[in-house]
């Protein structure tokens, strides 16, 4: 008798942050588990956690998904597995803040490398598995930075921009299958993000305006089901994000770069 293969949500930087909330939120409604992140041991103590709330598989796997091989090593780690994944959701992201000529090249590379590259690799090579299934789902975190340039975090906006029209023009693409794709565009959010980025000084302020991870994860969760194209989670943000399309350009970028001046 032929096994059939276990179907699985598959979620990148799902160790900690909005990853990791959106990983229990899923495993709330029954779905399984394959959850990538660079970090093992954070991926260990998450995987343990959720065990201890839901009754469903999980199955870790560490890399780090700067590495221009990481898409392919997840895609075939995954078909060695012998799994079938039903859910992606391309998380896994950072931001470096500072003017674009002052950072090091590397860094703000590794930044397109994760944000953007890797998120492409991955959507293109499970789309084919995504579509065999019955239904299946694609969720891009973005962020509201997607909805203007701004200064001091130039190479950050700019890919999760990348991520927000990529998203919309595979999800029209892909009508016609069994496969939605949402994007989720997040103000700021209650995790090490501020801390990574180096912008320890914006903390304070930020703590303001933060949504905490789970309460993000579960309009995510709920709008990529519903097969949402795209969501702002927060009226503030709604806010903010339909003021970037009337106000000028100008006025915006001069505003961020007060805001987020180094």
């Amino acid at each position: 008798m032929i096994k059939t293969p276990e179907v699985y949500a598959l979620v990148t930087g799902g160790s900690k942050g909005i990853g990791k909330a959106i990983a229990l939120a899923l495993a709330s409604r029954g779905n399984h588990l394959l959850l990538m992140a660079r970090n093992e041991a954070e991926l260990i103590q998450t995987a343990a956690e959720i065990r201890e709330k839901y009754n469903v598989k999980i199955d870790i796997f560490a890399i780090d998904l700067t590495l221009a091989d990481s898409a392919a090593q997840v895609f075939n780690w995954v078909e060695g597995k012998n799994y079938q994944v039903s859910i992606l959701v391309n998380n896994a992201g950072f931001g470096a803040w500072g003017a674009f000529a002052d950072l090091t090249l590397a860094a703000q590379m590794q930044m397109v490398d994760v944000n953007v590259s890797t998120l492409v690799k991955l959507c293109h090579l499970f789309t084919p598995m995504l579509k065999v299934q019955k239904a299946a789902y694609i969720l891009n975190i973005s962020s509201t930075a997607a909805y203007q340039a701004l200064p001091t975090l130039a190479i950050y906006a700019a890919s999760k921009s990348f991520v927000l029209s990529f998203s919309r023009a595979i999800n029209y693409e892909l009508r016609n299958t069994s496969v939605g794709v949402t994007c989720i565009c997040p103000g700021p959010v209650e995790t090490n993000f501020a801390s990574r980025a180096g912008m320890n000084a914006l903390d304070k302020m930020a703590q303001k305006f933060n949504m905490q991870p789970a309460e993000v994860a579960e309009m995510a969760v709920k709008a990529m089901f519903k097969r949402k194209t795209e969501v702002i989670p927060g009226f503030s943000n709604k806010i903010g994000a339909f003021a970037a399309r009337l106000l000028a350009k100008r006025f915006l970028e001069k505003t961020a770069a007060g805001i987020y001046k180094v």
